[in-house]
């Protein structure tokens, strides 16, 4: 068994660290400080500097001028992104990129992915449903009217919303099936109203009233869906690991060198030990996330679906991060609740983070359906 990174996908993380070297985390706008939205869209110097190193491409094919990369590569770009706290829908567009490219039609293909690639336009998914608590495919309606698709309901905290040139929605038909449509902003019978998430930035509660789309705006494939939000689920994965580590070096540095007594609090017992179970958390946490994202990349089989191990990925990602950012606020003491030090915008993020695409309540749960509907042998 070989467990390293291809060259190809070391290079993306290399180039990657290069474009998040000039990220100031301590210059990202603080939700703590801002009132409603630290911004009105997203880093978009930093998008395009994405683009010109390839990075919003990586998951598409060379006809599409992509790098014909896979999940893997793109979780440790996510990794890289996330310590420095990137104001961008890394995530999200990718993965819309590559459901399209994976499951879509070839007029939505021509259309869609080469912008993407190259930054041009932005794509975004709506994932979290009515409340953020129920299934997304199961907030909007889809009937067929001739020779377009009729979309009606409600989808809330869509990221980056009001960035995007098109939202993946997924809905249901009468029939049980899950499509994915391709809403374009502003089309009619969408409109958006502000939500704003616990990092600050701006989200978006997204209405369909009689939103009508011709049928080459559909996904109307098996299992797209499902495909899609396993790896949405595998990159805030990702995501948390790489908050995770940044926080946990950032809580290295500073009881090395605050001293009570004479001696550097590092050196006590009762720091070592809660920072050495965060080390294991960040393992844990790191461990899943590679068995998820090979699940996907590779499609190999296992005793469970896939989704099963992307939801072990989660339970640990949600749960590890939450316990990684309040260490890290209890060692840093009233220093990590100052607003001139990054932490508290890392602890802001790590809730976003921990509750992006269900807590871990919600995969414990999906993953005991998976079990009772795939016994172990």
């Amino acid at each position: 068994m070989d467990f390293t990174f291809s060259e190809e996908q070391q290079a993306a993380a290399e180039a990657a660290k290069g474009v998040f070297a000039d990220v100031a985390p301590d210059a990202v706008p603080s939700p703590a400080l801002t009132p409603g939205a630290v911004a009105e869209t997203c880093d978009r110097a930093l998008w395009e500097r994405l683009a010109d190193a390839d990075l919003l491409s990586l998951l598409l094919d060379p006809r599409y001028g992509g790098a014909g990369l896979d999940a893997v590569a793109l979780c440790l770009v996510l990794r890289e992104s996330a310590k420095v706290l990137a104001r961008v829908p890394l995530l999200e567009s990718c993965a819309a990129a590559a459901a399209v490219q994976a499951y879509g039609g070839e007029e939505a293909k021509a259309d869609l992915l080469a912008r993407a690639g190259r930054g041009e336009i932005v794509l975004t998914v709506a994932a979290h449903g009515r409340t953020g608590h129920d299934p997304a495919e199961q907030a909007v309606t889809a009937r067929q009217d001739g020779g377009t698709w009729v979309l009606d309901g409600v989808q809330t905290a869509v990221p980056w919303a009001y960035d995007a040139d098109v939202t993946l929605v997924p809905a249901h038909t009468g029939a049980g099936r899950t499509l994915l449509a391709l809403v374009p902003r502003g089309h009619e019978g969408a409109v958006l109203a502000e939500q704003f998430s616990t990092s600050g930035e701006r989200l978006g509660e997204l209405r369909l009233e009689s939103a009508r789309l011709p049928a080459r705006a559909v996904i109307d494939t098996e299992g797209a869906w499902e495909w899609l939000r396993d790896l949405l689920a595998t990159g805030t994965c990702a995501l948390a690991l790489g908050l995770g580590e940044r926080v946990l070096r950032m809580t290295a540095q500073y009881t090395g060198q605050r001293e009570q007594f004479g001696f550097p609090i590092a050196t006590f017992q009762a720091v070592a030990v809660q920072t050495a179970d965060r080390y294991i958390d960040l393992r844990a946490m790191e461990a899943t996330l590679w068995q998820a994202a090979w699940r996907i990349a590779s499609g190999a089989p296992g005793p469970l679906p896939a989704a099963g191990d992307v939801a072990v990925a989660k339970i640990w990602a949600a749960e590890g991060v939450r316990r990684l950012v309040q260490t890290a606020q209890h060692l840093h003491g009233g220093f990590g609740a100052d607003v001139d030090y990054p932490l508290h915008r890392y602890h802001a993020w790590a809730k976003h983070l921990e509750l992006s695409l269900g807590p871990a309540a919600a995969h414990e749960e999906a993953l005991g359906d998976l079990l009772a509907a795939h016994p172990l042998a």
